[in-house]
């Protein structure tokens, strides 16, 4: 995003002091009143709009990047993921599809009106597609048709995105392979 903000010392602020989502926020405050202009849109509104969410979205993003490193150093402990808990029905979910090898359930911070995660109820050492083997072609194509399955179900078979993150660096936050099944609004391009 291409932006310009007034004139004067508040323009100039360097960079080095809005490092933290605070001091951001805050900078974000006291231009509030001065015209935000995106170079090539005629709506200054919408453009301040539009600057608020982008760093809403730097917030967020950068919470899930702490997420997935917290994750990442704890993968190899052994100890049940939040997943392992939902199967063994010890956490409520709401589920969407099973079978004895796939469990599919509603994600709890949904950001599209469907979606859906997908999930091998054995991990088998697939804790990331990143960590595949032969040996887990079966489960891969089980959950591949899986996802179609549920997007059956959720009547979105004419468009639907199915994301797989895998490793910190894509803010995979449990690692316990899972399909990101989501729909029910137009999709964008490119997707990160």
């Amino acid at each position: 995003m291409i932006f310009s903000v007034g004139s004067g010392a508040t323009a100039t602020k360097s960079m080095a002091s809005m490092a933290s989502s605070f001091s951001l926020m805050r900078y974000t405050a006291s231009t509030t009143r001065r015209a935000i202009r995106v170079l090539g849109t005629a709506k200054p509104f919408l453009s301040t709009v539009n600057f608020r969410r982008s760093l809403c979205r730097m917030s967020a993003t950068h919470d899930e990047e702490a997420s997935a490193i917290a994750a990442a150093a704890n993968v190899d402990s052994g100890a049940p993921t939040i997943f392992d808990k939902i199967i063994a029905k010890e956490i409520p979910s709401t589920i969407v599809y099973e079978d004895e090898k796939v469990l599919a359930f509603r994600d709890i911070n949904p950001q599209a009106p469907v979606h859906v995660l997908v999930i091998p109820k054995f991990r088998d050492g697939l804790t990331e597609l990143g960590k595949a083997e032969v040996r887990h072609e079966q489960i891969l194509g089980q959950l591949l048709y899986a996802a179609r399955l549920v997007a059956e179900k959720e009547g979105i078979l004419d468009g639907f995105r199915v994301v797989i993150n895998s490793g910190p660096d894509a803010c995979q936050s449990v690692y316990h392979l899972h399909l990101h099944v989501l729909g029910g609004r137009q999709m964008k391009w490119p997707p990160g």
